[in-house]
């Protein structure tokens, strides 16, 4: 599957992808207790913040210009040294504007190591080979979170919060470090563009991914809170659901890899917004617990199945096209993140079925736009 002049760049996506998990894991798990107990922060600070943490991802197109002075394996081991910064750094500045500072440098470093992750798994491997490696990569990030859940758990007992997030960083900092004195390239790789590209017959890619990008906020601001709000979770509840989701996303990424190769695009992403609209939908409308865990699961792995979508730009993408099409995608995908939560809050003080509905019509409209995709695009 894997050439010997390709497995340099595995092994250097394998560690920064698992030390992206590490960084990333341990902001979300700490960083709201860390804002209420410590830095005492209200609901709308705390708010505010998880809107400063998207504007990265809005700005990745920018990583096009950087490339022009930093080649893209090294942007993306210095990302990583970013992230762990960002994360490291968290506990010494227990207050609003501190913790603005922190998460963004947390945050630029995390969304450009996506970036040009995506990036350098399309452009190093093929096509038939790119959808098994975005599914081992994902299987990893699984197995990862669930460890840096367990050791967080475990140091708590005993560490600050201080001590976990600088622990943590530098940790994740010397993962970057490494990956910094790396280098996993090739001369094979087509050279890549260093400006932004639009081109027309990019369109559907960049629908798509908007439309990634609009549901996946929706399940990130209010899945989560349905549990809480309506259905009453416990704090232990959410935790086993999070170690259950992250256990099944081990066991079938690779899968769902093998299954885009084997079945195409079209298919995989038919399967994935088919299953979404009846998810959104019974997050609506059930009364049941056990229902809305099954479909909160089920969710988690339909999620996955969005990798297709750039699978399927590899093939009917110009090879020097890649790298900055997965920027201008990465801030597509995160346009929705500005508006999204703000306009699913204002409906949710309507009925809080509404933002699922409307999840549900998303769904339906990406399911109808995925079959403009050939069977097997070239």
């Amino acid at each position: 599957m894997v050439t010997s002049e390709q497995r340099p760049m595995l092994r250097f996506l394998i560690v920064q992808t698992a030390a992206s998990v590490v960084g990333l894991q341990c902001w979300m798990i700490l960083f709201n207790n860390f804002a209420v107990e410590i830095a005492g922060l209200d609901g709308l600070q705390v708010g505010i913040i998880g809107s400063v943490r998207e504007i990265p991802g809005f700005l990745a197109l920018l990583a096009v210009f950087v490339m022009l002075v930093i080649r893209e394996h090294r942007l993306s081991a210095l990302s990583i040294v970013f992230l762990g910064i960002g994360t490291g750094l968290t506990g010494l500045f227990p207050s609003f504007t501190g913790l603005i500072f922190t998460t963004l440098i947390m945050s630029f470093g995390f969304h450009y190591y996506e970036t040009t992750n995506q990036s350098l798994t399309l452009q190093y491997f093929s096509t038939a080979t790119s959808p098994l490696i975005f599914g081992r990569l994902r299987s990893l990030a699984a197995a990862t979170s669930i460890v840096v859940g367990l050791l967080l758990y475990l140091m708590g007992m005993v560490f600050s919060y201080q001590t976990m997030f600088l622990t943590i960083g530098g940790l994740v900092v010397a993962a970057g470090i490494w990956g910094l004195l790396q280098d996993p390239t090739h001369q094979q790789v087509a050279p890549q563009h260093r400006k932004m590209i639009f081109r027309r017959r990019y369109s559907l890619y960049y629908f798509l991914t908007f439309m990634a990008g609009a549901r996946r906020q929706i399940f990130m601001a209010f899945s989560v809170y349905l549990l809480v709000k309506v259905f009453h979770f416990t704090v232990t509840e959410i935790t086993l659901l999070f170690v259950v989701n992250n256990a099944v996303n081990f066991v079938l990424s690779p899968a769902i890899g093998r299954a885009i190769v084997r079945f195409g695009e079209r298919w995989i992403l038919s399967i994935e917004y088919g299953g979404l609209i009846g998810v959104f939908l019974v997050y609506a409308f059930t009364d049941s617990k056990l229902l809305v865990v099954a479909m909160y699961i089920l969710d988690h792995i339909l999620f996955n199945f969005a990798i297709a979508i750039r699978t399927y730009f590899q093939k009917v993408a110009d090879p020097a096209d890649i790298a900055p099409s997965m920027a201008v995608g990465f801030t597509i995908n995160h346009i929705a993140a500005v508006v999204m939560p703000a306009i699913g809050g204002a409906l949710w003080m309507i009925d809080y079925r509404i933002p699922f509905v409307a999840g549900a019509l998303l769904s339906l409209i990406s399911l109808l736009a995925v079959q403009r995709i050939p069977r097997f695009p070239q």
